[in-house]
């Protein structure tokens, strides 16, 4: 049973480019440019007519592109719910302009040891986390820890939660690794090591989707009956301001934008890859966070009913459920 047939969320990239090389990601080896400001402000309109809610700009770093921060402020005065997450490399610099901007602000951390995780991210960036939480909170901001949950990362959790996120206040987002194309994040997480993620998940100020666990126990997503809705949940602008079918990590076309979003969207071509969502030999066995999330939301499965309460606790500790009601 669908639940709601518009798109949910748009993934802008503002860049591929990025400032660090972390091991579990190639999009920081593409050549990009930086999207427009003009086609930024114009898209913007046509989501807003075809639906969406929340736009995260991503890339890539954000925070190299130098109008990121008027990007953000047009969205969030169109009343969009903005998300960005950055390795905080630039965020001190940046946060005073940023200020008010972003409704979910995550900084990427993966170990309490500095060590550790400046050498998953291939450049030193630990201290500019912890610097950019200092700067958050004294800008009465409220920054998120975003955990890419590794088997050799697994232990770092109960440190990080203890030392980092109780003592700040902050909320702790558990983001499971996940595979696609040529990247490959080492070994998957073993079934044990699923449910203590899961019971992870449940203390206070911590966030896991619990659709992604279950997701991963039934093997991925089913070409044969899918649950992913990608391409019909979320619009992916690329920098190049192309729309990318039916998702960035397994994009199979792309489209020019040339000013006019909202009828290229709805156009019968990009229908028919819309209804491949899911389908695609790539997509068996996927576990695509960024889009299962938006996918879990929009069918009455038991996806839906694994996700939800999780999904409520992070809106209501982030205060955005009553902008998405």
């Amino acid at each position: 049973m669908r639940l709601r047939t518009k798109p949910v969320l748009c993934n802008y990239y503002v860049t591929y480019r990025c400032n660090a090389k972390c091991s579990f990601c190639d999009i920081w080896e593409r050549p990009s440019p930086y999207i427009m400001l003009p086609d930024v402000e114009q898209n913007l309109r046509d989501l807003k007519r075809l639906g969406v809610q929340v736009i995260d700009f991503t890339g890539g770093e954000p925070l190299l592109h130098r109008q990121i921060d008027q990007m953000l402020g047009l969205a969030h005065d169109m009343g969009f719910v903005t998300t960005l997450t950055t390795n905080a490399m630039l965020y001190p610099k940046l946060a005073q302009r940023l200020k008010g901007k972003v409704d979910m602000l995550h900084f990427s951390l993966d170990s309490a040891d500095k060590e550790e995780h400046d050498l998953g991210r291939g450049v030193a960036c630990y201290d500019f986390v912890m610097e950019s939480i200092k700067v958050a909170r004294e800008l009465g901001e409220q920054p998120d820890i975003l955990f890419t949950v590794f088997r050799h990362n697994l232990h770092q959790l109960e440190e990080v939660y203890q030392k980092i996120i109780l003592p700040n206040k902050l909320v702790l987002i558990l983001n499971p690794a996940f595979e696609y194309n040529q990247v490959e994040t080492g070994e998957r997480l073993t079934e044990e090591e699923l449910r203590y993620l899961s019971d992870f998940g449940k203390r206070k100020q911590v966030y896991l989707n619990e659709g992604f666990v279950q997701l991963r126990l039934d093997g991925g997503n089913k070409t044969s009956k899918p649950v992913c809705k990608a391409a019909s949940t979320t619009l992916v602008i690329s920098p190049e301001n192309e729309l990318v079918l039916p998702c960035y990590h397994l994009g199979t076309k792309s489209f020019a934008i040339a000013g006019n979003l909202h009828d290229l969207y709805l156009s019968q071509e990009v229908e028919e890859l819309k209804r491949q969502e899911g389908r695609l030999p790539a997509c068996e066995g996927c576990t695509i966070n960024c889009y299962m999330q938006p996918s879990f939301a929009v069918e009455l499965n038991k996806y839906f009913w694994k996700a939800l309460p999780s999904t409520l606790k992070y809106n209501y500790l982030k205060g955005t459920w009553k902008r998405l009601i």
